[in-house]
């Protein structure tokens, strides 16, 4: 413990990071503590955070904008893939993980600390983000985990430890919901959803939105703009990431889009429960989506739906500063040449409704499709592509019939 004289703390302000800036001074001998934040779209969350990182202990603190890098280096090389984990969790706190930890790592560096900490637990999959990230970057550097080593055992017992320093907290016991914030989601974890018969408390927990029920009654019409499969218009208008992802979750909360219930596999093991909000995210999503479908032909889709899954998995495992995903966006990112276009959609009561599509590269062709008469297509060409196609199981079916009736 002698050793480490100076340590980078990531810094929320929440429960976990602001009761560990004492903790640290009080078993690492008073060591000087310099909190980092990384804004990546927690909004409210950071005011006043300077004011009490340094009341309890902090030599000084850092806030980095990283919203638009978060976006467009981060989320859209995700949506790009299709990214989903286990068919529902759009990776919001995922990828914010790897942008924060290096961030962290480049002014630990410049600081010339001792220790890097954070504030995850040791049950958690953030630990595994932030802690890839730190030995990719800095592979020499300790890490400091308080959860895996300190006396408390419980959110309660740090409410209490809080409450003994003085240390100001926006929760209390009852509203002591473990969540998350950025631009892309907002999670919520613990207290009864950590009971998976116990329906989500809607009208209580939802901040981005509102519950289905509560739109309004008449739809909303949008008409999202992407390029090579990025989105870069809505509704005409030329957005950057962070003013897209925010205008679509204005658009998307108020008309109840995107709440996700779901108990998923942690990486560590354990089965957990959490509501995710992603109204901006899923619209997102279901439009690129939606442009695939006529601009990627059908291997290539289908292929791509595979990487998706497994891309999903190295952002949720953390793996994001690993050859593998790099290799996987260098090949999404082919796929995405021609995913150019607009798709139209309607949002009505927490639903996505497809209301138009089109791309100057459409392989969609109406002459080939009609169900009148055309010129292109000569359904008798069926017929012997199905006798081909069908040879296999034609002969496998003729050398079963022939073994029985030679066991007669």
């Amino acid at each position: 413990m002698s050793e480490i004289k100076k340590v980078v703390l990531a810094y929320s302000g929440g429960l976990d990071t602001s009761i560990i800036i004492p903790w640290l001074k009080e078993n690492y001998n008073g060591c000087e503590v310099i909190a980092v934040s990384g804004d990546v779209g927690q909004g409210t969350e950071l005011d006043g955070l300077e004011e009490k990182a340094l009341a309890t202990g902090a030599s000084k603190l850092y806030i980095e904008d990283l919203k638009k890098e978060f976006v467009e280096e981060y989320v859209y090389p995700t949506l790009k893939a299709d990214a989903v984990y286990e068919n529902k969790y759009l990776l919001g706190t995922s990828f914010a993980r790897p942008i924060i930890a290096k961030r962290i790592v480049e002014i630990a560096l410049a600081e010339g600390a001792d220790a890097i900490c954070h504030g995850c637990t040791g049950k958690g999959n953030d630990q595994v983000r932030f802690e890839l990230a730190i030995k990719r970057f800095a592979p020499q550097m300790k890490i400091i985990a308080p959860w895996r080593t300190w006396e408390f055992k419980s959110r309660e017992q740090e409410i209490e430890y809080a409450e003994q320093h003085n240390i100001p907290l926006k929760i209390n016991r009852e509203t002591n919901y473990s969540k998350d914030k950025n631009l892309w989601h907002l999670s919520h974890e613990g207290l009864d959803l950590e009971n998976p018969w116990n329906e989500p408390m809607y009208d209580k927990i939802l901040e981005m939105g509102v519950s289905p029920e509560k739109a309004p009654d008449e739809p909303t019409y949008i008409t999202l703009s992407f390029e090579k499969g990025i989105p870069v218009a809505l509704n005409g208008e030329k957005l950057d990431g962070p003013a897209m992802v925010a205008a679509l979750n204005e658009l998307g909360g108020k008309n109840g889009i995107g709440i996700a219930d779901m108990v998923e596999n942690r990486l560590v093991g354990m089965k957990s429960r959490g509501v995710y909000e992603t109204p901006g995210g899923t619209i997102l999503y279901h439009a690129h989506n939606k442009l695939e479908e006529i601009c990627l032909d059908r291997d290539t889709y289908h292929y791509k739906q595979q990487v998706g899954i497994r891309f999903a998995e190295l952002v949720y495992f953390g793996q994001w500063y690993t050859p593998l995903r790099e290799a996987l966006s260098a090949f999404v990112d082919s796929t995405q040449e021609k995913v150019t276009g607009d798709v139209r959609l309607k949002l009505y009561k927490g639903n996505i409704i497809d209301a138009g599509v089109k791309s100057p590269y459409s392989l969609y062709d109406e002459d080939i499709a009609t169900f009148d008469e055309d010129e292109v297509y000569d359904q008798n060409d069926s017929a012997g592509f199905i006798n081909l196609f069908g040879l296999p199981i034609k002969v496998q079916a003729m050398k079963e019939q022939a073994a029985a009736k030679q066991d007669k």
